[in-house]
């Protein structure tokens, strides 16, 4: 059934001055997201194209960091030019397909789906065989660490998880998109003891200061989401005035973390613009000087596409 009118898709934000990337989205999910505001019919993926390319966001890059969503991922940026790739198990995957079930800080029982029965070894060499086969694969991510989502044995798989993944982006010569959540000073120290790929991001930013100051030092790229936003995340924006323009990527994380004031109701590529908007203001740069910092930190990241 559909969601509320006041809970569905957001208006339309004005068009942007210049074409900008959308760093992380997991459009599969945003597919799978009933709600009002479109129209009779659910948006196809040609539409959320369509949608996101009106108002200037014209390329993404889509993540799918589960074994479903790797192979969703594989199969549509070949048939999209817009997209390409990104893939991993992500640390909440990891945690599943490692056989560990265990109650973490969130209280919530571990969803266990069939594609769990896979031995987590395997499913990093599903992400590896399926990355070296398709040159529209750029990165290796969502993975890392999400201290929030596991115990203490969860926690010990998703290090080795992350290793695993640092190791294929090197491997392959790929970029690594991090998943940092309660973990900042874990995820620099593997970071630092293992070696980062020379592309290296931190999706949906989520540090203070500290972090921003330990990323610019080591040339680490942060993405900021929709969060960044959000009036009581003065922190986060502390954040990004530190960072040097050029390691500044722009996301939707979408379906997820959709930008203020719009926060709870369905995230897609089109709506990016707030964000970009939130950071020219907050660097005190011009909206279109941000655009074009964008895109070129996108392609210094990911290639042209």
């Amino acid at each position: 059934m559909a969601r509320s009118r006041e809970r569905g898709w957001p208006p339309a934000p004005e068009a942007l001055p210049f074409p900008v990337v959308d760093n992380h989205t997991h459009l599969e999910s945003v597919l799978g997201w009933v709600a009002d505001g479109w129209g009779d019919a659910q948006p196809s993926i040609e539409d959320h194209l369509e949608r996101a390319a009106a108002v200037g966001v014209t390329r993404m890059v889509q993540v799918g960091c589960d074994l479903d969503a790797v192979a969703w991922t594989d199969a549509a940026v070949r048939v999209h030019p817009q997209l390409v790739g990104a893939l991993a198990i992500h640390p909440n995957e990891a945690v599943l397909h490692a056989g560990v079930r265990e109650v973490a800080p969130d209280g919530l029982d571990p969803d266990v789906q069939p594609r769990h029965a896979m031995s987590l070894d395997d499913a990093i060499d599903a992400v590896a065989v399926t990355a070296r086969a398709n040159g529209r694969i750029r990165a290796i991510g969502e993975t890392g660490l999400d201290h929030f989502r596991a115990g203490p044995r969860g926690r010990a798989v998703q290090r080795d998880a992350f290793r695993a993944h640092i190791s294929l982006a090197k491997e392959l010569g790929l970029a690594l998109q991090i998943h940092d959540r309660d973990a900042h000073d874990e995820v620099v120290e593997i970071l630092l003891a293992d070696g980062a790929p020379e592309r290296t991001v931190f999706h949906c930013f989520s540090g203070g200061t500290a972090l921003a100051e330990v990323a610019a030092r080591n040339g680490w790229f942060c993405s900021f989401a929709g969060p960044v936003s959000f009036p009581a995340n003065e922190e986060l924006r502390a954040a990004l005035r530190e960072l040097p323009y050029e390691l500044v990527l722009v996301e939707t994380d979408a379906p997820y973390l959709t930008v203020h004031p719009f926060r709870g109701r369905p995230n897609a590529p089109y709506l990016l613009p707030g964000t970009i908007r939130t950071i020219a203001d907050e660097t005190g740069r011009t909206l279109e000087e941000t655009c074009r910092s964008v895109a070129r930190a996108s392609e210094a990241v990911y290639g042209a596409w």
